[in-house]
């Protein structure tokens, strides 16, 4: 069954999707890891593949920029698609003193300044949080390769060219470790269709310090983050 936004039918996807936002990230981690990688999806350029790593299938999908874009093809993977786990994997940029450029950020909780959570109409504030058996195997494989990693609270933005001065400021005082602008809707999603999600980021930038990556070392040099996302995505 095909959605506007996703030509694939039952069957086509896996039970674990890997979800960078950027398409042609989707398509390359498709041609660099898995074995006999068929696309499912081009609607929009929004790149899918499904394959097999180490003799498990898994598919790779792009969810695009922001929490509406992820909301929507995360909602209808987990519901139209039967898909059970998805796992980000992203840029993000830094906001504490000891997040340096490419290391690794496990979201165990995602803040948020985005109302995406008033259609559930909870009676308070949502804190969306990370599905403890997906973080728990991404730290350990994230250990066992000797990656620097941090875990911890991060910030999903629902805006990047922020007019208020001291925004990133406020939210590093609260010890978010980064901000990125998809993970918490990601979240909500699962909480709500009882699905498993996680957020594993590289830090692209920082806002507080000097150097950032290249778009083209975005789409291709996260090779780290990549294969922690592939053995947490695995049984």
């Amino acid at each position: 069954m095909s959605t506007p936004h996703n030509a694939a039918e039952k069957g086509d996807i896996a039970k674990t999707v890997l979800m960078p936002g950027d398409p042609l990230r989707a398509k390359y981690i498709a041609e660099t890891y898995l074995e006999d990688p068929v696309c499912f999806n081009t609607v929009r350029n929004m790149f899918g593949y499904t394959g097999t790593y180490k003799g498990e299938r898994i598919s790779v999908m792009g969810g695009g920029m922001g929490i509406p874009s992820i909301g929507i093809y995360s909602y209808e993977l987990y519901h139209f698609y039967d898909v059970d786990n998805i796992i980000r994997i992203g840029s993000a940029g830094g906001l504490q003193e000891d997040v340096n450029l490419k290391d690794v950020v496990i979201a165990m909780g995602a803040c948020t300044d985005s109302n995406y959570a008033y259609q559930f109409g909870l009676p308070g504030n949502y804190a969306p949080i990370a599905n403890y058996g997906l973080l728990e195997k991404a730290v350990l494989v994230a250990r066992k390769k000797g990656s620097s990693v941090k875990v911890g609270n991060v910030l999903s933005a629902d805006v990047f060219y922020n007019q208020y001065p001291d925004v990133n400021k406020k939210w590093a005082s609260m010890g978010v470790l980064c901000v990125e602008m998809e993970a918490a809707g990601l979240y909500m999603n699962a909480a709500a269709a009882h699905k498993n999600a996680l957020a594993i980021l590289t830090i692209s930038d920082h806002l507080f310090k000097k150097g950032e990556l290249t778009a083209e070392e975005r789409q291709t040099g996260f090779h780290e983050m990549m294969e922690i996302a592939l053995e947490a995505g695995c049984r």
